[in-house]
């Protein structure tokens, strides 16, 4: 338990340090970039490499994918179900910024720190079926909704997918996998000593990234989107732990999922259809405030 809470400690000490970088204008925002491309491209991607070839990975872990993408999309439903009365503006927006997993840049350092190699592999399962929403999904969802942005059809949708490096790393080492296909010691050292900067670099990146100064009427409304996000996380998380498919280190891992913050992509795809883009941020922001605290607080009952 002290390891777990000292790990956490440090986890908020990082975002903190971040945070403080940017206001000490040693970083700056647009310096976000470079830690983006750092994290999606090079270190995540390597973790996930590592982390499969130490897992025992059985065809049944393969729902995760199906879970992860059901889990997603409910909160599309939800979004949508939340504002009924609304105004279309704000049904497209909720399907867009309710949606989705921060899994690869914020949920990952916690599973790769605190669940060790099969944890990191259920991670990476569980957001290739998350991608399949947050890339393109939700987005043509909320353009047929607001009638704004342009339409992509499947097969933008699938290249964006595919263009993406750490989902191409989940397809490629889960088929490795179950045909136990072991990759060359060497790619395993290299990618164990990249991926091991992967924590450190993408919670930096959020606490780069995070902004505290939002309006009454941001809060309120981000507020209500991510207190029904949560309420709903819990019934989830419940439902993983009691009821789950898998071994017990499989459910945990998918119930603290369930506690991480919303897609980062909601905020780029609120511009493109001409959404409140300082609300978008708002939300994202304080889902990651909302996810250090509860992401760590269940690791801590759950370990």
């Amino acid at each position: 338990m002290n390891t777990v809470f000292t790990k956490a400690i440090s986890f908020i000490t990082i975002i903190i340090l971040g945070y403080a970088l940017r206001k000490g204008k040693v970083l700056h925002k647009q310096d976000m970039a470079v830690f983006s491309a750092l994290v999606t491209k090079i270190t995540l991607p390597a973790a996930i490499i590592y982390n499969f070839g130490k897992a025992a990975i059985d065809v049944s872990m393969l729902a995760s994918v199906l879970i992860g993408f059901l889990c997603s999309g409910l909160f599309v439903v939800v979004g949508y179900l939340l504002f009924l009365h609304g105004s279309k503006e704000q049904r497209a927006f909720a399907v867009i910024n309710m949606s989705g997993y921060n899994v690869g840049c914020f949920t990952m350092p916690f599973v790769q720190s605190f669940l060790g190699p099969l944890g990191v592999a259920a991670a990476s399962l569980f957001d290739a079926g998350n991608a399949m929403i947050c890339t393109g999904t939700s987005y043509a969802i909320a353009v047929a909704i607001s009638g704004k942005g342009e339409i992509r059809g499947p097969r933008q949708m699938i290249k964006r997918l595919f263009s993406s490096v750490p989902f191409d790393c989940y397809i490629t080492m889960t088929i490795l996998a179950l045909f136990h296909v072991r990759l060359p010691e060497l790619v395993f050292s290299f990618t164990e000593v990249v991926g091991g900067a992967n924590s450190f670099l993408a919670l930096l990146m959020i606490g780069l990234g995070l902004e505290l100064h939002i309006t009454k009427n941001q809060a309120r409304e981000a507020g209500l989107i991510i207190g029904a996000r949560l309420l709903i996380s819990v019934g989830l998380a419940l439902l993983f732990l009691n009821f789950g498919p898998f071994g017990r280190e499989v459910n945990r891992t998918l119930a603290i999922f369930m506690f991480g913050p919303v897609s980062s992509l909601g905020v780029p795809y609120t511009s493109m259809i001409d959404g409140d883009v300082a609300l978008a941020s708002a939300v994202n922001s304080m889902s990651i405030l909302v996810g250090i605290i509860t992401l760590t607080a269940v690791i801590l009952l759950l370990s």
